[in-house]
């Protein structure tokens, strides 16, 4: 793996989410199909992983297929699925000699039954490792995720084993995709595009935001430092004012 400068560890998020956007706009730029900007991206999957796993990241997630993205041509939605059974197959081994943990979050209902298969053994297949977690969210949406977890409270409570003042955003977290997770301190997302899509919204409620104006496919090791170090440079304060976390940190 190629070797870095980076942030004290400290100053390192724990959870780093990525809407890896601009694919699409990477291929037509060079005269490409769509699905060449996403084979593309897979090397930027690689570089990304690299910088995450040396700086002293926990948790990767990328945002790889969203439930909204089943409304594009089904000629690209085909080769996409294509391309996640192939780097599921090809990857995992990779991924376990490295000592990386696979996760992938979302409604697999949808998928075909091949595909959901390669899921499940490449998750079986890293399931020992723990230098560090990377999460795929494939046809996974904010949305829902939050009704999903409400969905599993309402049986609780239906059930008999909770009462609904118990329902409190603590245990409501729990029971989201990433519920046994950190919360991501930092998500980044490339293209130029300022939004987060509908991409682990609850989640999201306190994480640094960076948009680089990047495509997906060209954000390689130097801008993934670039995204850390300006992580680095953020003072977070949850609320309070900077003379209290200044305080803080002092003491």
């Amino acid at each position: 793996m190629e070797k870095s400068k980076l942030a004290a560890p400290s100053s390192v998020p724990r959870h780093v989410a990525i809407i890896m956007d601009g694919n699409n706009r990477w291929a037509k730029k060079r005269l490409l199909p769509g699905v060449a900007g996403h084979k593309a991206g897979v090397d930027a999957v690689r570089a990304v992983i690299e910088v995450c796993a040396e700086s002293g990241v926990e948790v990767l997630t990328l945002f790889a297929f969203s439930s909204e993205n089943w409304q594009r041509p089904a000629e690209e939605v085909g080769a996409l699925m294509e391309l996640f059974f192939s780097a599921l197959r090809r990857e995992a081994r990779r991924l376990n000699e490295n000592n990386i943990s696979l996760r992938i979050i979302g409604d697999r209902s949808r998928f075909h039954p091949e595909l959901q298969a390669a899921m499940r053994e490449a998750e079986a297949l890293t399931a020992g490792s723990n230098r560090f977690i990377l999460q795929i969210a494939a046809n996974y949406g904010g949305q829902w995720d939050i009704a999903q977890a409400a969905q599993r409270l309402a049986r609780e409570v239906q059930a008999g084993h909770l009462r609904p003042d118990d329902i409190t955003p603590g245990l409501l977290q729990t029971c989201l995709a990433t519920g046994d997770l950190p919360l991501p301190d930092l998500c980044i997302r490339t293209g130029g595009e300022h939004r987060i899509s509908n991409f682990l919204l609850w989640q999201l409620a306190y994480a640094e935001l960076y948009f680089s104006d990047l495509y997906w496919p060209d954000f390689k090791h130097e801008a993934m430092r670039k995204a850390l170090a300006d992580f680095a440079s953020r003072q977070r304060r949850f609320g309070k004012t900077s003379e209290q976390v200044e305080a803080g940190a002092r003491a």
